[in-house]
């Protein structure tokens, strides 16, 4: 895994083949059908029931020992501080990544898979996008080329967000985003009332902030994860994926009048390419390079794809 493996041996990660990683599913029962899997998939996307169950089974038993784990701790501090009405804090997976590798639909498949363990947990969604400031903000501020980026985000509301859901607190808010528009959406939001799994799904998720010189404690969004996942894939990969998207989008959803997108549906294929690939060196591969992969080692769990969009190799941080 670039430089991670060249020094496994000190390695804060254990490495696994996709074909080792898939034997401790064990009996992790599937649970869901090829018509699900499809249904949520991403564009482009060609995860299968055969993925799920070389993937996503481990990863579901394993994390279902994680938050074994955690409630068992959350007990043992109750008898601690005799605190016999204390409200438990929800479990909340971080899953960070590129544009255009799949953290979408990875989120959305492991969340039907944790919803459907034995002892039924609810869990919700939430994606950054929400938390992106209006266009309206980053036109003023000259920011729309840096969609994306860190400072392209209201980080405090994010911290709010998910400091109210690992307080326990019922109802609390989060702001949608369409992808149509690509924009925020004014006076929508969706609410999420203690999950027992709250899956936060974004590219800079695992961002840090500069330390302070006074010691003074300074937020980080993934200070309130207690698992995180990194989906990666080689740079040339994720640019030839990006692309591709692109150019399906332009025949689909960009031939919508609403569409933010619509004037590429006009182009010229060949025209429509060239902004692909310009909005890919300016600005995605820009932000991959500065923000989204320095944040890799910071994960749990990276998940490695290859040249097929399905993952090769997984990285499992030591305990």
């Amino acid at each position: 895994m670039d430089q991670l493996v060249a020094g496994e041996r000190y390695s804060p990660y254990r490495f696994f083949s996709a074909e080792r990683w898939a034997n401790f599913r064990a009996d992790t029962p599937l649970t869901l059908t090829e018509d699900e899997v499809r249904r949520l998939r991403s564009l482009n996307d060609p995860i299968d029931l055969d993925e799920v169950r070389r993937i996503y089974l481990s990863m579901s038993r394993l994390l279902s020992a994680h938050v074994e784990a955690s409630q068992l701790l959350f007990r043992q501090r109750q008898v601690f501080f005799e605190a016999d009405d204390a409200v438990k804090a929800p479990f909340i997976i971080g899953i960070a990544g590129s544009v255009a590798v799949g953290k979408s639909t990875t989120a959305r498949v492991l969340k039907e898979l944790l919803a459907r363990w034995p002892s039924s947990p609810k869990v919700d969604l939430v994606t950054t996008d929400g938390f992106l400031y209006p266009n309206e903000v980053l036109r003023r501020e000259g920011l729309m080329d840096r969609k994306g980026f860190p400072d392209s985000y209201d980080v405090g509301a994010i911290l709010r967000f998910l400091s109210g859901i690992k307080a326990g607190l019922p109802n609390v808010r989060a702001p949608l985003y369409s992808h149509l528009t690509y924009d925020v959406l004014p006076g929508e939001f969706v609410t999420i009332d203690r999950p027992d799994i709250l899956i936060f799904e974004g590219i800079n998720v695992l961002q840090t902030r500069e330390l302070p010189e006074d010691g003074k404690a300074v937020p980080v969004v993934s200070d309130f994860f207690d698992f995180s996942i990194y989906i990666d894939a080689p740079e040339e990969l994720i640019h030839h994926w990006y692309v591709d998207r692109f150019m399906r989008l332009r025949d689909t959803a960009f031939r919508d009048p609403k569409s933010f997108f619509h004037r590429y549906s006009r182009l010229s294929a060949d025209a429509a390419r060239t902004i692909a690939e310009q909005l890919w060196k300016n600005i995605n591969l820009k932000n991959l390079k500065e923000n989204i992969l320095p944040t890799r080692p910071r994960a749990d769990l990276i998940l490695r794809k290859g040249a097929n969009h399905l993952v090769e190799e997984v990285a499992l941080r030591k305990l």
